[in-house]
């Protein structure tokens, strides 16, 4: 079955049926690119929605990425990049593979189709030719059979006359042989040229256009294989990035299944543990030994004092009982976090202390890594002078080794520091002894001590240095010496007493429940606020007793301790 026999007269459907077939092609090339810029876009946006979730360096997401879920959620953005990485593999493939090579087969179509329809018009242009000339030698001959039938009538009535003369017949017969013999070369000429027009017309249909037209096909059908190659291409684009694919999402479930519920409770404790042992229980504070009871005394009026024992008894009992009430937010921000941390928890500050100290080795190391390899670098220049000059080495060795010292000073010092607090926090099975210990202390000191262990409790704040803090509890030399300034300090703000307090001690001031005093002097962080009342009395009170209000153009802000 060939083209050449079976469509020997349909050439312009052949030429239409072949750019047909090209444009199918073309189009399929269309598609292939759209699919690859589709790919491209997918895995651009998939690029970007992962680096958009991924956490930040030295930000709050950072400190939780300890945690096993959200470890495992690193590890799904991670494996979605790389599931990115693998549709950007089939837009490139698809774009070597299939849209590079059609579109260069494509061009060779094009060259292949236009010369054999060239060659065909040609052996189309040469048969009309053909055809034209037969038929120019066939009317000659017709032409002149006709004049020759002529010339013979003609002669023969001439001849019949016998009135003509014997010239006029001689010159009619004559005449009439000059046409028989152009008669006979026309025919001579016209069976040459039929017979020519015949041989060319069976080279012409039975072995040029065959061979044009198998041509055609040959490229038709190659067309159509190659298109069936690129669609299993195509498929295998895709099919060869599935197990990596699959990769991706194995690793999605195993970062899934690593999750631990447990294991995250316990880095909740290791994260938040202040390193305290919960306060015990609260002491009865008897308030009656100091009532001197007389006959005049009315039930209404012990009934009075009872209740004011009472709401004095809850007023501390409430300080007890809520050791986790916001810390002292006004202390916060009054300045930045101290070199040594002191402004958290033990078990904290030991972790903070403890991570500086490590980063600090690591600075050392590095440091020691680059003396190491600019001493080998002198070594070489003293050995090599025309690689360089030592003296250019020597400089920066100096500034590695001051680097090196300044960092192991450093380091000493947060050790100090790290041994300071490790060796305060309590033993894990000792809690008994330290919260008797810590009563014991309570009942020993003085009024003022009371009101500084009562301070700890409303906001469950607490005192690193227990010395410093009974310093300034029992020094009252200090307050004297604050109160000897000639002028008066300006006001700052105003306070509200959440609970009262009785200021027995010299440079205290008492306050009542919900009594609005002016604040004079903010805590510096002892614990302590100095307020005044009626622009007279002045004194210090526990700075969780109150809740504190600064002044605009003082802080800025409203702010509760």
């Amino acid at each position: 079955m060939s083209w050449g026999t079976e469509l020997w007269d349909q050439f312009d459907n052949l030429e239409k049926h072949t750019q047909w077939g090209i444009e199918v092609l073309e189009k399929y090339i269309k598609f292939v690119k759209e699919r690859a810029e589709i790919e491209i876009n997918y895995a651009k946006q998939l690029r970007n929605l992962s680096k958009k979730y991924q956490t930040k360096k030295n930000s709050k997401e950072e400190e939780e990425s300890k945690y096993t879920s959200c470890k495992a959620f690193q590890t799904t953005l991670n494996e979605m990049n790389d599931y990115a990485g693998q549709h950007e593999v089939v837009s490139e493939n698809m774009t070597s593979m299939i849209m590079a090579e059609l579109t260069r087969f494509v061009q060779e179509l094009k060259q292949e189709r236009k010369s054999n329809f060239h060659e065909g018009r040609k052996a189309q242009q040469h048969m009309e030719t053909c055809w034209k000339q037969l038929e120019s030698s066939k009317r000659r001959f017709e032409r002149d059979c006709k004049e020759a039938e002529r010339a013979q009538q003609y002669f023969e009535r001439m001849d019949a006359d016998i009135n003509v003369t014997k010239a006029d017949v001689e010159k009619a017969r004559q005449q009439a042989q000059i046409r028989h013999q152009m008669a006979d070369d026309s025919k001579g000429d016209y069976s040459s040229v039929l017979q020519k027009f015949n041989h060319e017309q069976q080279e012409h249909y039975h072995t040029h256009i065959p061979s044009i037209f198998q041509k055609l096909q040959d490229m038709e059908e190659k067309r159509i294989v190659r298109l069936g190659d690129s669609l299993k291409t195509y498929a295998d684009i895709d099919r060869q990035v599935v197990p990596i694919i699959g990769k991706c999402l194995d690793g999605i479930t195993k970062s899934a299944d690593s999750i631990n519920g447990k294991q995250d409770s316990q880095t909740v404790i290791e994260s938040f543990k202040s390193g305290f042992e919960p306060p015990g229980d609260v002491d009865f504070e008897d308030f009656t030994q100091s009532i001197k009871r007389t006959v005049s005394d009315t039930s209404l009026t012990n009934s009075r004092a009872d209740g004011k024992s009472e709401l004095k008894i809850s007023g501390k009992s409430r300080g007890k009982l809520w050791p986790f009430i916001k810390k002292n937010k006004l202390s916060l921000k009054l300045g930045a976090t101290p070199e040594d941390f002191s402004n958290l928890p033990p078990e904290q500050r030991r972790k903070k202390l403890q991570q500086k100290v490590d980063e600090l080795n690591k600075d050392i190391q590095k440091e020691i890594d680059q003396r190491d390899a600019l001493t080998k670098m002198k070594d070489v220049y003293m050995k090599n002078p025309q690689m360089g000059d030592p003296a250019s080495v020597a400089q920066r060795l100096i500034e590695i080794s001051n680097n090196i010292e300044k960092l192991r000073v450093e380091v000493q010092k947060f050790e100090g520091w790290l041994a300071e607090v490790e060796g305060r926090l309590p033993a894990r099975n000792d809690n008994s002894r330290r919260q008797s210990a810590l009563y014991e202390t309570q009942n020993a000191t003085t009024p003022v001590s009371n009101c500084a262990q009562d301070r700890e409790s409303p906001d469950g704040s607490y005192t690193e240095d227990q010395s410093q803090e009974t310093e300034v509890k029992v020094t009252p030399t200090e307050f004297d010496d604050d109160f000897d300034d000639e002028e008066p300090l300006p006001t700052i703000g105003t306070c509200k007493a959440l609970y009262p307090f009785d200021g027995e001690n010299e440079g205290t001031i008492s306050v009542a429940e919900g009594e609005v005093l002016s604040v004079i002097e903010e805590d510096k962080g002892d614990g302590w606020t100095r307020i005044r009342r009626n622009e007279e009395e002045e004194g210090y009170v526990p700075t969780s007793y109150i809740e504190v209000y600064l002044d605009k153009n003082t802080k800025g802000a409203k702010t509760y301790i």
